[in-house]
């Protein structure tokens, strides 16, 4: 890890892929038996190519789900590539600033794009995350 002139924490992308790992890993067992078909990838920041055409982008984008979501998933669907939620590692670290911030934002992120691809709309998730985080 190390500190940026303007006092954001950068960290080396294994450091950085181990909290993410942690945060699926944190995710309750019945969530993780279910998490079939799906990619974890880790990039610097988003980019143009991530997003459907007429998607707004947004420079602080910390996470994004691309796929089928479960309760959508049926037949005519199994040719289909894997799921994929991506974390964006830069926009989280300049957010979170320090390492405790930064491993409650991958935390909160993961959960937010498992969320995704088990089919809960953004107001859906909002609400649930409400009800984890008052639970943390």
């Amino acid at each position: 890890m190390a500190f940026c002139q303007n006092r954001i924490l950068t960290m080396t992308y294994s450091e950085f892929e181990k909290l993410v790992k942690k945060a699926v890993y944190s995710l309750p067992k019945n969530i993780q038996e279910k998490m079939k078909n799906i990619a974890i990838v880790i990039e610097d920041e988003s980019s143009g190519r991530s997003f459907k055409k007429g998607t707004r982008i947004q420079n602080n984008l910390l996470g994004l789900y691309q796929g089928i979501p479960k309760n959508v998933w049926g037949r005519g669907f199994g040719g289909n590539l894997p799921d994929k939620i991506t974390i964006f590692k830069e926009p989280i670290e300049k957010l979170g600033r320090i390492p405790s911030n930064i491993r409650e934002l991958v935390k909160i992120v993961v959960w937010h794009e498992v969320a995704h691809h088990f089919g809960f709309n953004e107001a859906q998730i909002r609400r649930l995350e409400q009800k984890w985080q008052k639970s943390q």
